[in-house]
């Protein structure tokens, strides 16, 4: 599988203030890749760098395997981007909008647009200054989609939407997609974490991991081990057990490289013969709760 986006090294720096620390990050082609970490992790940051709208103070990025700082009107012409903060000509009828942007995109499929105005239930006569936030939305996912993109980037897309919009947004996407390499950085979790192939954690500026959804979900558990005098356990736990809370009879930590038998043998070796060990697979939103909480300690 090769690579649709790219960073090598890639810094960022604001004055004293670092952002981005030598990122290294690949996002594979036809990959729903999904960027997530704390607020000031760098995500909105490494997104501008990569569509050119910021310039990197060190290393390199790529995208579709061009420099991003020589994407021109024929790259463009491929890549999707929708933000939260997107912006609109407001005097312009969402019908007029779709008129005015046909000629920029050689690939603009015209009986794909009237379909994802049906789907998306858009109003084609209203002027978008009279539409909601969650219909500005649509109107800029029907005017990304409508060209066949071969990049779809979207920054904080449902941000501040309510639950039935973000989830005609997200079939939206999903069904339009095909072919499509899609970024997406959010802090909707539990929603994106239903179509994601692929997750990057970045925090401080740098990329912690990256890697499949499946083998994200896999390798963390919730364990609770219920076991005699648990306050008074030592303190030479694995390094990869994280979190942890206590109370006389009952230890609660997150595993974060859970295998079956390795990680029952080592709760044997920690606190003998426990009463009782329970295992929790973590959705999305637990994972990631531990990570920063994990990231903030460490500071």
């Amino acid at each position: 599988m090769s690579e649709v986006l790219a960073t090598t090294d890639l810094s960022k720096r604001y004055g004293k203030n670092t952002v981005l620390r030598q990122l290294n990050m690949t996002v594979p082609e036809g990959s729903i890749y999904g960027l997530i970490g704390p607020n000031g992790a760098g995500k909105t940051t490494t997104i501008k760098i990569l569509l050119n709208l910021i310039r990197a103070t060190g290393g390199t990025a790529e995208i579709l395997g061009r420099d991003s700082r020589k994407l021109a009107g024929r790259d463009f012409a491929q890549i999707a981007y929708i933000s939260e903060d997107q912006r609109f000509p407001e005097w312009m009828t969402v019908e007029y909008l779709m008129r005015y942007l046909r000629p920029f995109y050689p690939t603009w499929d015209v009986e794909r647009e009237r379909q994802l105005l049906r789907d998306l239930d858009l109003p084609q006569d209203r002027k978008l200054k009279h539409l909601s936030r969650g219909m500005r939305m649509k109107v800029a996912l029907a005017s990304s989609l409508a060209y066949r993109p071969r990049l779809i980037v979207m920054d904080e897309p449902f941000s501040g939407l309510d639950p039935l919009v973000r989830d005609e947004l997200s079939a939206g996407m999903l069904e339009n997609a095909e072919g499509a390499t899609v970024l997406i950085s959010s802090h909707d979790l539990a929603e994106i974490e239903s179509f994601t192939s692929h997750i990057g954690y970045l925090d401080r500026g740098r990329l912690q991991f990256t890697e499949e959804m499946s083998s994200l979900t896999a390798r963390f558990r919730e364990v609770e081990v219920t076991t005699e005098a648990a306050s008074q356990v030592a303190e030479a736990w694995p390094a990869h057990w994280l979190n942890a809370e206590r109370s006389p009879a009952l230890v609660r930590f997150v595993e974060t490289e859970f295998e079956p038998e390795r990680t029952l043998a080592e709760v044997r070796r920690v606190f003998g013969e426990p009463r009782q060990v329970e295992l929790k697979a973590m959705p999305l939103r637990s994972i990631f709760v531990t990570l920063a909480k994990a990231g903030r300690e460490a500071e």
